[in-house]
């Protein structure tokens, strides 16, 4: 799940950068900056994250996906700290049209992650249904301290 924020957060700032690119107002281009910042941030809590869940996964294909899907992550946040790195001296932290190309390398790069993660996810979840309705509740451990009463028909 922390894998969504920072990618929305790259995606808005590749979108920000392409206004300010395409002659929209000067501070977009700095809203575009801090944006990618923020996801920056993110992306590498997220990273701290996914390292995390590399300790409970056995060897095998499985955690050779997982860390495929790490190493893609880091390399779209390493081309979109490249970018930044660029912009943080320049006065109003404008993008370019190199650095728009940047970022949507990095963004082609993070779709290949979304994909992974997507594998991920059937993998792992693979025979597991998953409760619907009240069906839900009678999964709770044994012992639960929430009492759940059906409604009465």
């Amino acid at each position: 799940m922390l894998v969504t924020f920072p990618f929305g957060l790259f995606v808005s700032a590749t979108v920000f950068d392409l206004a300010d690119v395409a002659g929209g107002p000067a501070f977009l281009g700095e809203v575009g900056y801090w944006t990618a910042v923020a996801a920056l941030v993110a992306a590498g809590l997220a990273a701290v994250a996914g390292m995390i869940d590399l300790w409970d996964v056995r060897p095998g294909p499985h955690r050779r996906t997982m860390i495929t899907f790490n190493m893609v992550n880091a390399g779209m946040a390493a081309l979109f700290l490249l970018a930044c790195l660029i912009r943080a001296d320049a006065p109003q932290r404008g993008a370019t049209g190199v650095l728009l190309v940047t970022e949507l390398v990095a963004l082609t790069v993070g779709a290949v992650g979304v994909g992974l993660g997507a594998r991920l996810m059937r993998q792992f979840d693979s025979g597991l249904p998953e409760p619907t309705g009240f069906d839900a509740f009678d999964a709770l451990p044994a012992g639960s301290t929430v009492e759940i009463a059906r409604p009465a028909p």
